[in-house]
């Protein structure tokens, strides 16, 4: 089973991307593996002493899956992966699909089998539909809110360590994009880079060549061909500076919507120029009550941490 997903591929003219999150047998794997360490965390190295206590081992139940508030439904895919890994005798059926809109009450899935594993299982299960659903609920938000615009929404690095794919895969089931992985997954030149270089004399413009010929040096023809190269900038002088030198990505950081404006009329007389499109992305204080003036200043893209770091979970329960 590979490390990581498989990379984008790019068509003609198209424009760059990052490789983005589906459910196949590679993100399964990683949840079984997830699985196992989030039932030793609550199992430790015994069992339920409860459920032992009071539940008979012949006992079986079916028990229904419950949403506590509205939002976007989402982890119901793993869940099938994590029941299976507490018991094999458990049956797991969804009854909507990830991604479905969800109220306060609607069953969204049930857990039958041994009632001592069911128990065993309802803690971890629930945490994951409830983070992975909070997640693709706030995402869902920030997408609702930029509609007409032509902006997407791009998540970030901002996760729980150990739960990246299931935060990013979190929002593409809430309709948003996933930026980079990981620091393997492209060349970002940020503030700090930036920094180290700039002691050596060098600016961004500098910074992206020196990427460029790195990837075309270090690189697979094909691998080079695919591989993302975006750099950080803070001010118009910045922006202006990187333009030329051909960056796939400028990413504008905590730049007010005024800013933002002036930052898009730069990068389109360049392009009127040069004939070549380089993406702008917006970051910074990207919220449901700023994403839309940010997305109407004619950006490509917002990437915010909201969804991942600051969004409360879906609230979800296990009910007889």
């Amino acid at each position: 089973m590979p490390e990581h997903p498989p990379p984008p591929v790019f068509s003609t003219g198209e424009a760059p991307n990052f490789r983005q999150s589906v459910w196949d047998d590679h993100l399964a794997a990683h949840v079984a593996a997830r699985a196992r360490d989030w039932l030793a965390e609550d199992l430790g190295q015994e069992c339920d002493w409860t459920s032992v206590a009071t539940v008979d081992r012949d006992a079986v139940a079916c028990l229904n899956v419950v949403c506590r508030r509205s939002g976007v439904i989402a982890g119901l895919d793993a869940g099938s992966v994590v029941a299976r890994v507490a018991d094999e005798q458990l049956e797991w059926r969804p009854l909507v699909a990830d991604g479905t809109p969800v109220v306060k009450g609607d069953v969204v899935a049930t857990l039958a089998g041994p009632t001592r594993a069911v128990l065993a299982a309802e803690r971890v299960l629930l945490n994951m539909i409830g983070r992975m659903s909070g997640v693709a609920t706030a995402t869902r938000q920030l997408v609702d809110a930029v509609a007409g615009t032509g902006c997407r929404v791009y998540d970030t690095r901002k996760t729980i360590p150990g739960w990246r794919l299931l935060d990013k895969h979190a929002t593409r089931i809430g309709g948003g994009w996933n930026h980079r992985l990981g620091l393997y997954d492209a060349i970002l030149i940020k503030d700090n880079h930036l920094a180290a270089l700039l002691a050596r004399g060098l600016g961004p413009a500098e910074a992206v060549r020196q990427a460029r010929a790195f990837v075309a040096g270090a690189f697979p023809a094909d691998r080079a061909a695919r591989t993302v190269v975006e750099v950080e900038v803070d001010s118009l002088a910045q922006l202006a500076a990187a333009l030329p030198a051909g960056p796939d990505i400028v990413l504008l950081d905590n730049m007010p919507p005024e800013t933002l404006l002036e930052a898009v009329a730069v990068r389109d007389r360049l392009e009127n120029a040069r004939g070549r499109r380089v993406i702008l992305e917006a970051s910074g204080g990207i919220r449901p009550e700023t994403v839309r003036r940010i997305a109407e200043t004619g950006v490509d893209r917002v990437s915010s941490g909201w969804p991942t770091h600051d969004a409360p979970w879906l609230d979800v329960a296990l009910d007889w």
